[in-house]
């Protein structure tokens, strides 16, 4: 399943992007406002593409092996790196698929800040983006 990719770091500052506008095709109702870009919209294309395979499959990793033409350790290797852009991995040894991290790095998705703390294992959160600097009055 391919997907458009969405804009989730500013070209111009690398602040983190929000969606402000939903348009109904139909009748052409628009609601504005600030809207989060749900998390599973921020991975990595090539990442967010092995979950539509490992969900197809229903998780079992022989079969999502047989479909996309890998290994068993290169299917776990990427569904680390799947739960570590999602702030889920855990557990003793390496989470995060270095490569991985550096394709995201390269991509412009991650900042080389992001990058030195997911390969050190350090604050991996759900959002990689950077925060937006609040102006006075405003609430987070």
């Amino acid at each position: 399943m391919k997907r458009k990719d969405i804009v989730t770091v500013c070209p111009v500052c690398e602040s983190g992007m929000k969606v402000t506008e939903l348009t109904c095709d139909s009748c052409g109702t628009s609601v504005r406002g600030r809207f989060e870009i749900p998390v599973l919209c921020r991975l990595p294309a090539d990442l967010y593409e092995f979950l539509v395979v490992f969900i197809r499959n229903r998780g079992v990793i022989r079969d999502v092996e047989r479909e996309l033409g890998i290994s068993y350790p290169t299917v776990r290797s990427r569904l680390d790196a799947v739960l570590a852009a999602l702030g889920m991995a855990g557990g003793a040894g390496p989470s995060v698929d270095r490569e991985q991290v550096i394709g995201m790095l390269e991509r412009g998705e991650i900042t080389a800040e992001q990058a030195e703390q997911m390969l050190r294992g350090e604050g991996q959160e759900a959002d990689f983006t950077t925060k937006t600097p609040r102006h006075e009055g405003e609430k987070e």
